[in-house]
């Protein structure tokens, strides 16, 4: 992981603090997604089938990513700069459709739209300082390294699995609600 000297740091502007907050924000919308959530079997079905793309895209990206060591250029990286950001993206639609509520889908969205578009300008922050010329070089030309192949190891070191557990927590919730509402 390259170092970066601590008088070359930026300080914590409202970007940064947003795509700090992402993990405890996004609990806080859950919890209102789940009070305001009106699931039913079809829902879940649906929101579910969205929601696994969207994950598998996450996963497939994982697979490829050595975090804060390189550029990456592989798998996914090779059509978008962010796929697990695409990826949270996808599973959020899918929990929307889930809920079976228009109000939901707003709240999603809009979480989305704000805390990703912070963690990614963030994170390009980042990726400028630490690898310069490379991350300009790939944003510009979108250079390519097709020989590295999925690691599945490589996606298990990146915590992905936690994803997948919130993913099926959601949906859990989402079907005991449904449950409890009668329409399960």
């Amino acid at each position: 992981m390259p170092e970066i000297e601590p008088a070359s740091r930026p300080r914590r502007g409202p970007v940064q603090i947003i795509a700090r907050l992402r993990v405890a924000l996004g609990f806080t919308c859950g919890v209102l997604v789940l009070w305001l959530a009106t699931p039913t079997r079809t829902t879940i079905a649906a929101g579910l089938a969205v929601a696994v793309v969207g994950e598998g895209f996450r996963f497939w990206a994982a697979g490829h990513l050595n975090k804060s060591r390189e550029v990456t250029r592989s798998g996914p990286y090779r059509f978008v700069a962010h796929p697990l950001y695409v990826g949270s993206s996808v599973i959020g639609a899918g929990l929307a459709v889930a809920s079976g509520r228009v109000a939901v889908a707003v709240i999603v969205a809009a979480y989305l739209a704000i805390t990703l578009t912070a963690a990614i300008r963030s994170e390009e922050a980042f990726l400028r300082r630490a690898f310069g010329g490379d991350y300009d070089a790939y944003k510009r030309t979108g250079l390519v390294d097709t020989a590295r192949r999925f690691s599945l190891a490589r996606a298990l070191a990146n915590r992905e699995y936690r994803a997948v557990a919130g993913l099926l927590a959601a949906l859990l919730l989402m079907a005991w609600k449904a449950s409890y509402n009668g329409a399960f």
